[in-house]
């Protein structure tokens, strides 16, 4: 569209949250970028971008961003770079990864990306083909969503669940381990036009976050006992005779088995463990069975602990026992993403690889990347010859501040014989130890496409204005690395636009309608789903027997429990553990209100208003301390230390501690993150990561 004062270009935020906001960019004459603003006609964006992606222009305009190719010239982790020309960087990097193939074979070489951008194109095509033909090992990026994933999809069968704006309908609305005003804002309207109905919302999270502040009630619970409470939720239904006997005799499979798992799990046994009086659990139990329509949120920070794939697993059984997916505003929401069934084979293309190379598991990168051969033999291959990882690409992440056990991490990228090339913005943690650093264009320069996994509207990003300075898509750097290997496949010729038209290029009903000419004059559009969308009204889940499974023979052969369970953290105090805590507490270290992973923690005003980096501990373990508001303490754990500040409040229930993430090392007090405590133990499902399942002391700084 035009305007008098530009032209407007429509786009989509590529970060890593469930809305997947819709924004104008307005150009001006001379093409720059002079304003975003939220998409007014995105039915769930609906003109409003958050705090920090309205700001998004002051990262593609930052003075810090670096705008051409660098060389190291100073040791590994000093960020000393030179400049060079794009033909100096592609020569040396063709050059260094095809002696690294020839001597020691494809998978010596490891991609690493995460969320940087969660657009198919940037992160998710021409990156893949060239890793695939190049015979590199594959990433099993594993850090977000893995464990509750495979969960999910044991009782369900794919990751779709109840309509964000259905909630709207609900009467009753549990906020399950999810800060919703930070994480997952364009939720909240809907649950705001509930509440002026007359719902209740109730928040089950071991800190009062801003979300908790807002509900009708925050249930304090231990982290990574969130199957516990589900099951004793269920034994309460169960036993007061208030499920649904229609909907699980028609649409479930399994009752009789789970009816015999829950006597197992009486509330005062759950209390034990969840930190939660029974009768507050036989209160939630009941009201959750008897209010309609009652709809659950979860999110994916509840199963990053060692027993998160079956917590999700297990709540998911909820809806279904009480028949609350039959209603418009019942059910539960995990992910949407299973509703867009795009071609990722075809933006992918694995059958480029000439034969099936190694899996390495994100979460494990330290160890992956150690320079010790018996730690990184059982990551990499067990029983297989060592060949270690000689070549490391990063793009679209930033593993140095935000992958578990960072101080692994670091070790890794020190090492001298791994050559390391980081694509990026700017010289982040990571870049520190780059050997070659290629500048890539942020969202208002490039071409993507975006799936949500917070709402069921597909979006494309068109370009607003031209790379800044000698930036390139990643997209065009990988088909510039195909070309100096000499991989002459004509997959890597396709163009930005070639690829948006293979991924839609699907005979599925929920895409009819859905194409590239429509997104280029609309922006975006709904996926061809019935609305309202009422997923299991009649059953006909995505499961094997086509019912929710409560007893799940696909878990069991996948060595699962085939019943809901609960799989206690690896780390976390339980409060049945009385004393064997040894004094320690349950850190959590979700992502400050002003963040995302670790993007705009270089922005300037982003750090400003996000403040200064404070440890929340409850009145009570900071009294056992000795440890007053304000003063510094020491959090450490076998795996390192931190120093900051303490923020002494009620807002965090005993017995836990949290630190808001991730700012990167060069910005901390004493150059570390909270990453430095976190561990590499994987969590039970998928080889999720476990960030929220750590022990820590806590002790009054005695330093200077």
């Amino acid at each position: 569209m035009s305007r008098a004062r530009g032209t407007y270009v429509t786009g989509a935020c590529p970060l890593d949250c469930p809305d997947t906001c819709a924004w104008l960019v307005r150009v001006d004459k001379e093409g720059r970028a002079v304003e975003m603003r939220g998409h007014p006609d995105h039915p769930l964006t609906r003109g409003a971008l958050c705090t920090k992606v309205s700001r998004y222009l002051e990262r593609t305009y930052h003075p810090d961003r670096v705008l051409q190719p660098l060389k190291r010239v100073g040791p590994k982790g000093s960020a000393q770079f030179k400049p060079i020309t794009w033909e100096e960087a592609l020569a040396e990097i063709t050059a260094r990864l095809s002696d690294i193939v020839a001597r020691y074979g494809g998978e010596a070489v490891l991609p690493y990306s995460y969320s940087g951008t969660l657009g198919l194109l940037q992160n998710g095509s021409m990156d893949r083909r060239f890793t695939h033909a190049l015979g590199a090992s594959r990433l099993a990026r594993t850090l977000c969503a893995e464990a509750g994933y495979n969960g999910y999809v044991y009782t369900i069968g794919a990751t779709i669940g109840t309509a964000p704006e259905d909630f709207a309908h609900a009467r009753l609305i549990l906020l399950w381990g999810t800060n919703t005003l930070t994480s997952n804002m364009h939720l909240w309207p809907f649950v705001l036009e509930a509440r002026r109905k007359g719902a209740r919302v109730i928040v089950i999270d071991p800190v009062r976050t801003r979300t908790a502040r807002q509900a009708d009630e925050w249930i304090p619970i231990v982290p990574g006992t969130d199957a516990a409470l589900a099951l004793a939720m269920m034994h309460v239904i169960v036993r007061d005779g208030l499920w649904d006997r229609d909907y699980v005799a028609q649409h479930t499979l399994g009752f009789d088995h789970l009816r015999e798992r829950l006597e197992e799990w009486p509330p005062e046994r759950a209390a034990q463990v969840t930190g939660i009086p029974a009768a507050r659990i036989e209160a939630l139990a009941r009201e959750y069975a008897t209010t309609r329509p009652a709809a659950i949120r979860i999110n994916y920070g509840m199963q990053r602990h060692g027993g998160g794939g079956m917590a999700v697993r297990t709540i998911t059984c909820l809806p279904a026992l009480v028949g609350a997916w039959k209603e418009q505003g019942g059910g539960v929401l995990l992910s949407t993403s299973g509703a867009f069934p795009l071609n990722r084979e075809a933006l992918k293309r694995p059958d480029l690889m000439p034969h099936p190379t190694r899996v390495v598991n994100a979460a494990r990168l330290g160890d992956a990347l150690s320079p010790d051969p018996a730690v990184r033999q059982r990551v990499l291959m067990a029983g297989e010859p060592d060949v270690p990882v000689h070549a490391l690409i990063v793009y679209s992440g930033n593993p140095a501040a935000t992958n578990p056990d960072q101080n692994a991490v670091l070790r890794g990228l020190a090492r001298e014989d791994l050559f390391t090339v980081v694509i990026d913005h700017f010289i982040t943690d990571t870049a520190d130890y780059a050997d070659i650093f290629l500048p890539t264009t942020t969202q208002v320069e490039h071409w993507d496409l975006h799936p949500a996994y917070g709402h069921y509207v597909l979006a494309l990003n068109r370009p607003a204005i031209a790379p800044l300075g000698e930036s390139k898509p990643d997209t065009e750097i990988f088909r510039l690395l195909a070309e100096g290997l000499g991989l002459k496949h004509p997959a890597f010729r396709d163009s930005d636009e070639d690829l948006i038209r293979q991924a839609l290029d699907v005979d599925h009903p929920w895409m009819e309608g859905v194409t590239f000419e429509r997104l280029m004059e609309e922006g975006f559009a709904y996926v061809n789903l019935p609305r309202p969308f009422l997923p299991f009204a009649e059953g006909n889940f995505f499961t094997p027997s086509g019912k929710c499974e409560f007893y799940s023979e696909r878990a069991a052969r996948d060595g699962f429990d085939p019943l809901p369970t609960f799989h206690p953290p690896h780390e976390t105090p339980l409060p049945t553990n009385g004393t064997s805590s040894n004094g320690r507490l349950a850190l959590l270290s979700p992502s400050a209100h002003y963040f995302l992973n670790t993007n705009f923690a270089n922005v300037e005003r982003m750090v400003r208003r996000q403040g200064e980096i404070r440890l929340l501990m409850h009145p009570d373990d900071a009294a056992a301390r000795g440890i007053a508001d304000g003063d510094w303490v020491r959090v450490w754990n076998e795996r390192g230390e931190l120093r900051l500040r303490a923020h002494v409040a009620a807002d965090v229930r005993p017995g836990v501690c949290y630190v808001p993430s991730v700012w990167w090392r060069k910005f901390a007090v004493d150059g570390q993150s909270v990453n430095v405590l976190t561990s590499q133990a994987e969590a039970d499902m998928g080889g999720g990561a476990t960030f929220y399942d750590v022990a820590v002391h806590v002790e009054k700084w005695k330093g200077t």
